[in-house]
């Protein structure tokens, strides 16, 4: 028997009941538990004590939590496969912070020099915990029909990422749908974005060492007058994606490093820049790749230059499913009524629970953190400090997702 035909079934009243209510009990040591996590923050393959907070959590919930290699765990709950009669539902979060001061300036600012979640996994990592909880005493209370895991993945802000490794290690052995969250302060608390197809984008890093004779300023004609020449290559190489890939096509080729030269009169014989390639979907992502590896020598050549392309795939989209969108956007509708459910757009950022996608149908949603009424910092930025409101709702959606499935 399988419970995937036709639209998604309703959450039942006194389940939703009870979720708001377990999620209400459970919310003020979800909000400690996160501010724990700010203030003691982990970087990619590094999150043993995120990853101990979690298991002990889960372990005093009378559940078996089972760590990968390294760091990372995952917990099955709920009945089992034989006793449901379809495979588990699987929710996934990311423990890693990123190597980002945190100039937030609350009580629980980060502890760690040069370290912070300045992209909201502690946020993740506490929703998707108390969705487990709220799910494991469901299943006690029998008001939960399908089987569930929760996957806590380490490793999501570096290259090659956390999410291929756990599913080489069985994340998803007996899973057929898989769920998320991501912080997003474009959308204000107490809300989520959800839609079917690309969500995310694909991204991927674009390095280039140029090498030319140095000389001095004065005398450029007998150099390959490299910084100009680089620069070239900063305006001409998007230049020319924009011309050889379908106009119709979201692509962007966006500079983040240039180091050149070190004085004003000396001509340097080496310099690198390095960006970021984003597409919006599958097939533009590998088009743009082979415009890249194809353009970069010539445009080396026009100014007698020398460059080293390295160009290392990212993460491709993340694509929702239309049938666990359908599940995720009924389930949230249900938990936070229609008008808090809004369209997402597409972001241009790249998410690598894209890897999951590849492999089972699954969702991403966005869940709203802004303030009322702020104007709060972007992902990534310092002065990030999402809204502790949304752990509610990011735990009560999960919840739900998994009690309707």
């Amino acid at each position: 028997m399988s419970n995937q035909a036709g639209d998604p079934p309703a959450l039942v009243p006194d389940v939703r009941r009870a979720i708001a209510r377990l999620t209400g009990e459970l919310l003020p040591e979800l909000v400690e538990l996160r501010r724990d996590l700010h203030r003691h923050p982990e970087i990619a393959r590094q999150e043993v004590r995120t990853t101990a907070v979690v298991r002990d959590r889960l372990a005093r919930a009378g559940l078996d939590p089972q760590p990968f290699e390294g760091t990372g765990l995952m917990c099955d709950l709920g009945p089992t496969i034989e006793q449901a009669g379809w495979p588990r539902l699987a929710i996934r979060a990311d423990l890693d912070a990123l190597p980002i001061q945190d100039r937030t300036g609350t009580p629980w600012r980060s502890v760690k020099e040069g370290t912070s979640h300045a992209c909201g996994h502690d946020v993740h990592t506490a929703a998707a915990l108390g969705a487990g909880l709220v799910l494991n005493e469901l299943h006690r209370l029998g008001q939960l029909r399908s089987p569930v895991r929760l996957i806590f993945q380490p490793a999501e802000e570096v290259q090659p990422s956390g999410a291929k490794e756990l599913i080489e290690a069985g994340a998803l052995e007996s899973v057929n749908r898989i769920v998320a969250l991501h912080c997003d302060p474009r959308y204000q608390v107490g809300s989520v974005a959800i839609k079917t197809g690309s969500i995310t984008s694909a991204a991927d890093l674009v390095t280039i060492y140029a090498y030319g004779e140095g000389g001095h300023t004065s005398r450029p004609q007998l150099t390959q007058d490299l910084v100009f020449a680089v620069g070239q290559l900063l305006i001409g190489l998007p230049a020319v994606l924009d011309r050889r890939l379908d106009p119709r096509a979201v692509v962007s080729l966006t500079w983040g490093a240039v180091r050149a030269g070190e004085i004003h009169n000396a001509i340097p014989s080496s310099a690198v820049i390095k960006g970021t390639l984003r597409a919006g979907d599958t097939r533009t992502w590998h088009q743009a790749a082979e415009v890249v590896k194809q353009t970069v020598p010539l445009l080396a050549e026009q100014y007698g230059i020398r460059a080293e392309l390295q160009y290392r795939r990212g993460v491709p989209p993340v694509v929702n499913d239309p049938a666990v969108t359908g599940l995720m956007g009924a389930a949230a509708r249900a938990v936070l009524g229609g008008n808090n459910v809004l369209v997402a757009e597409q972001s241009m950022g790249g998410e690598d629970f894209a890897w999951y996608l590849r492999e089972v149908p699954g969702a991403l949603m966005r869940l709203g953190v802004r303030q009322p009424g702020a104007q709060p910092a972007d992902l990534h930025q310092p002065e990030f400090e999402p809204d502790e409101g949304a752990i509610r709702v990011g735990v009560e959606v999960l919840a739900a997702t998994a009690a309707s499935a």
